[in-house]
């Protein structure tokens, strides 16, 4: 379960992070195309509402709430990119709420003339209540590439679980998920493109847990003068097997935190 002792190690490494001098911001990348490019080295802080009105084989609802913050750092000359995700479940076909477990993740970031590319690890935390829990550790690699074409930006971004620890009553996590991204700017802040869309892989089961296809639309603008996007999207997951997300939407809210 999420303890006190939990929290207070993320808050400390969330500052220890945040004290680390920012890189710039690079050369030919805008605000709005960095907002939605995972691999800039960009702060964030954001808020996601995801409500799954339509279930596969159910006639449930599902609503989850999520927190996650990016915090940009340098080590050994290097730029990285730290990301913490808290998801907090608030309805479920189970009935269960609270929290989930967390993921924290790392990726080593290289600038290229064409975009960037980069390789970390992330790791799986079973910090989640009782019934929304794996109870499971996961560790494994990950791996992406994003490319600046015009006001087009594309690539992919692929991460890997493994599980290395937990209650051993419980099923094991090993999972790989893939997500595409793509993200047209249209001007005056505005961008759309593919939703966060990710597909993952069950290497238990051998089989797609999750085949979504999705839109978004976003909007940058300033908030008590600081800068935000606001993003909209829309999701259908394919995978019909069992009791599993149908339809998805969802609305965030990224603080962003540049460079000076």
């Amino acid at each position: 379960m999420w303890s006190g002792i939990t929290f207070s190690t993320f808050l400390c490494a969330a500052i220890v992070l945040a004290a680390v001098p920012l890189k710039a911001q690079e050369s030919g990348q805008s605000l709005d195309q960095a907002a939605s490019d995972p691999t800039a080295s960009l702060m964030s802080f954001q808020i996601q509402d995801f409500y799954t009105y339509n279930y596969h084989n159910s006639g449930e609802t599902a609503n989850r709430l999520q927190f996650r913050a990016a915090i940009p750092f340098e080590l050994g000359g290097t730029s990285n990119i730290a990301r913490l995700t808290l998801p907090y479940i608030t309805t479920s076909p189970s009935g269960a709420d609270g929290l989930s477990d967390a993921t924290l993740f790392n990726l080593t970031t290289f600038t290229q003339p064409w975009g960037r590319w980069g390789v970390g690890a992330v790791a799986l935390l079973p910090t989640g209540t009782s019934g929304l829990s794996a109870e499971k550790w996961a560790l494994g690699p990950a791996a992406g590439f994003t490319v600046q074409d015009g006001r087009a930006l594309w690539g992919v971004f692929n991460q890997n679980l493994i599980t290395v620890a937990g209650d051993d009553d419980m099923p094991d996590v090993n999972l790989s998920t893939l997500q595409p991204i793509f993200n047209v700017g249209l001007g005056n802040g505005w961008s759309t493109g593919l939703s966060e869309m990710v597909f993952t892989y069950d290497w238990d089961e051998k089989v797609f847990t999750s085949l979504p296809l999705g839109v978004k639309l976003s909007k940058l603008t300033r908030i008590g003068g600081k800068p935000v996007q606001l993003i909209a999207s829309y999701e259908h997951n394919f995978y019909d097997e069992g009791i599993t997300s149908s339809d998805t939407i969802s609305f965030t809210v990224k603080l962003l935190v540049p460079k000076n």
